[in-house]
Formats: C-alpha cells, structure tokens, sequence
C-alpha cells in the first residue's frame, strides 16, 4: 500500500460562509448546527441561507483534532473547524473518516492544528475495493455495538424511572404526627458564602508555614462525577480558617444555586476539612430532622416540582434564599420514623446504584471495544 498524507487526499474549507447568524435555536427547526466534538448538534435553526450541502464530508475541530462524518445538511456555530473531502479518486470519504479516528496526536497545545500539523501526518491507502470492504465490516461490528448500548442506556433511564418511583412512594405518607411546612422553619443554617476567589485576597497574609491543600472546595461537578479524587480544588489552611461561614463538616445538604439552581447533594464527611465552593447553598437543620431525609425529600418528584417552580430564568437558572425558605416538605415528627424511611429508601437505591455500576462498566467497555475494532481495521488485525 501507497502511503500519503492526510493532505493529498483531502481538501479544506473554512466554515466562515456556513456560520449561524443566530443561536435561537428551536427543535422544532430542521437545520442542524454542528461541531465535531463531543455534543455533535448544538441545536437547530430555521436560516435557510449559507447552509452547507455538499455531501458527505468531514467536519474537523482545528483545536482538539476531534471529526465528525456527516451525510445531512448543515450549518456550524464557529471557524473553529475545516470541512474536509476528498480531493482525489484514490479515497471513499467514510474509509478516511473512520482511519482519521486511530491517529493520536497530543493536541495540548492551543492552536490550530490541521494545516501546521495534522494534515502533514502520512496514512496507508489500500485499492478502493479493500476501503469498501473494510467500512462494511466495520459498520456491521459497529451496528451491533450500537444495538448493545442502546440496550445499556435504555436500561438506565429505566433505573432513573425506578429511584424516581422509590422516592415518590417512600413519601407517601399520612398520619397524625405527620408535619406540612417549609424549609424555612427547619433551616438551621443556610449559606452561600463561598471559598472561591475570596481567598485569593488572602494570599499575601499566607506564610511560608501554610499548608496550601489543606482542604477541599466541594463543588457540584464533583458530586455529578461522584469524584472527590480527581479535579479536585484545594484552599490553603490560612484561607480555610479565616472563611469560617464556607465551612463544611458533613451533613450538609447543598443546593445549587446559579446554573444548577435546585440540584440538591448530600455531603459525606470526607478525609480533609471541606469548603464551600460557589453558586451553591449549604443548608444546616434543626433537631426536628435529620439532614439525609431533607436531602431524599428534595430529590421526590413532587419536591422537585416545588422546587421547579421557584426556580427564574432559562439561559441561566437561579434561585435565592427566599425561595429556598419557601419549598415545601413534609415529614413525621419521629425521628425514628424518619430513620426508617430514609433506610427504606437507601435499601432499593443501593440496588440501583450497583445495577448502574455494571451498566457504566459495559458502557465503558462498548467504547474500548469501538476502538480496537478500528484499531483492528487499519493495523492489519482480523475483524
């Protein structure tokens, strides 16, 4: 086989004459906006002008190196891609597609990339009949695969629908010593005050004695990865010490305040003191409660309902303290009770939990195994 580079067998085009005027996208429009990298459709528009139609082609993210092979007309958002097709008969556009999937680079670097670097690197070509071959069985293993994690995700909107069911049962409850109210009368604490950027005016008080990580700033992407291990943000000792209001001991139930306004988290003690980090609310309850039933309250479907409507603004959702105050719950006055719900609750979500690990792990593997069947295709391994 013939070897070329990437530049002798594709040709580019800047996007700029395909640029959406407007980012008032509607699903009920038929023009898709793309990007290569991982979101692919960013929306839809009605513009009917400057829409890209010369097809099928390679749309190439010149910063990450990430490409996406598209066969459907389109606009894009940014100039931050080239539009590739082949400038020669020696290629079939999807075999360049799915070869240009096992070249790694190291894209650490904020520049462009596909006329500097990228399109230099030189590929193996084979006769067109052998392209034609190897696409077919890589889109028939890749068919499979789909069909298998379409499985996989359909089974955990199934378990997302199961946690819903056992919340809204578990607070079906009745009875004499049942309490109605609002958050306002059990919030013993609630705070948003916040370690980030505040103790960066502390820095010049910090001396050479100061224990830099000291203690970990929660924030909410840590809790959506369920990672305080990785990406994690630390303060100083000195800037934990002088933020006393951000503190955090565990218990806490955080509610999302900017963005995320309404996610509530529960906080578990972890192995270095903890700081609030922003956009977030920290609540602290009186006696009457314990914390974790609060906590699976506002995750029930009606709670989330309350919570919803408290809730201002779409392009960046907030919502305040007063409205925080306002949701309401309902709980029984024993706490013994209370233990045995929030342990009800705990015995059929730890079932989810498990069952959703394996699926993640299946996941994770359907996406390995997508990768060694191209590795296999254009290494020379049998399919």
């Amino acid at each position: 086989m013939k070897r070329y580079a990437l530049n002798e067998l594709l040709s580019y085009e800047q996007p700029t004459a395909y640029i959406v005027e407007s980012t008032d996208y509607n699903d009920s429009y038929e023009i898709p906006v793309l990007t290569a990298g991982k979101t692919f459709i960013l929306g839809y528009t009605n513009e009917k002008n400057g829409v890209y139609d010369n097809l099928p082609v390679i749309i190439f993210d010149d910063f990450t190196t990430s490409s996406r092979y598209v066969n459907f007309k389109f606009k894009v958002k940014s100039s931050a891609m080239k539009i590739l097709t082949p400038n020669t008969e020696l290629v079939i556009p999807k075999y360049i597609y799915y070869l240009m999937q096992t070249i790694k680079i190291d894209n650490g670097t904020h520049k462009r990339y596909w006329i500097q670097q990228y399109s230099k690197i030189k590929v193996s070509i084979p006769q067109i009949s052998e392209q034609e071959q190897t696409v077919s069985k890589i889109e028939e293993l890749f068919s499979k695969l789909d069909k298998a994690v379409e499985t996989l995700q359909t089974t955990k909107k199934q378990l997302a629908f199961y946690r819903q069911a056992v919340l809204k049962e578990a607070f079906d409850i009745t009875g004499e010593d049942i309490i109605n109210t609002d958050l306002g009368q059990i919030i013993h604490v609630l705070t948003d005050y916040h370690a980030n950027g505040s103790y960066k005016l502390l820095k010049a008080n910090v001396t050479l004695l100061d224990e830099p990580d000291y203690a970990i700033m929660v924030r909410s992407t840590n809790f959506e990865k369920n990672d305080f291990s990785n990406d994690v943000k630390y303060i100083s000792k000195h800037s934990y010490d002088f933020l006393k209001k951000s503190q955090l001991f565990g218990n806490e139930v955080l509610m999302g305040k900017i963005g995320n306004a309404g996610r509530v988290y529960f906080v578990n003690k972890l192995n270095k003191p903890m700081s609030l980090a922003m956009n977030m609310f920290a609540l602290r309850f009186n006696e009457s409660i314990e914390s974790k039933y609060v906590y699976y309250y506002l995750l029930s479907p009606s709670a989330i309902r309350d919570i919803n409507k408290h809730v201002k603004g779409v392009g960046t959702p907030t919502i305040d303290k007063k409205s925080v105050r306002a949701i309401k719950i309902r709980y029984p006055e024993s706490k013994q009770h209370q233990l045995e719900i929030i342990e009800k609750i705990e015995s059929h979500l730890s079932i989810c939990d498990s069952i959703e690990k394996t699926v993640d792990g299946a996941l994770s593997q359907a996406e390995a195994m997508r990768q060694s069947i191209l590795k296999k295709a254009f290494e020379g391994g049998s399919l």
